[in-house]
């Protein structure tokens, strides 16, 4: 799995404005971009989705494990791996700091879109 440069990594975490885009069935095709909330933990980027694991792009994701992501004026090729397990309470932590005055917070951090959490990697090696 590649790393986030770390320049790109503080533009990504700063941003609110991620659009996913996992590739279609066919492996070739981008998806629609769905705008979703981001946040970084230990220098790796996670997403949720809102609707959990019957979301369309959570299920395209972990199915063809690929895709492309838009953010902070940039339209990065990446890859997807599903999370599980202890990392998920510093995940949580970072979405209440970074979202703690949205109303959607709560239902974020709740246990569907917590059990649709994804660590979003770059395609390809990134430089600085």
């Amino acid at each position: 799995m590649n790393t986030w440069p770390k320049n790109i990594l503080h533009r990504i975490a700063e941003a609110d404005d991620l659009h996913i885009a996992p590739l279609r069935a066919d492996g070739r095709t981008y998806g629609t971009p769905t705008w979703i909330w981001s946040v970084v933990v230990d220098d790796a980027l996670y997403v949720r989705a809102y609707n959990g694991t019957r979301s369309r792009w959570y299920q395209a994701a972990r199915q063809q494990k690929a895709g492309r992501i838009q953010v902070a004026g940039l339209t990065l090729d990446v890859t997807f791996a599903p999370v599980d397990g202890a990392v998920n309470d510093g995940i949580d932590e970072a979405y209440r700091a970074k979202y703690r005055s949205s109303p959607y917070l709560a239902p974020m951090i709740a246990a569907g879109p917590r059990a649709a959490t994804i660590q979003v990697s770059p395609l390809n090696p990134l430089s600085q």
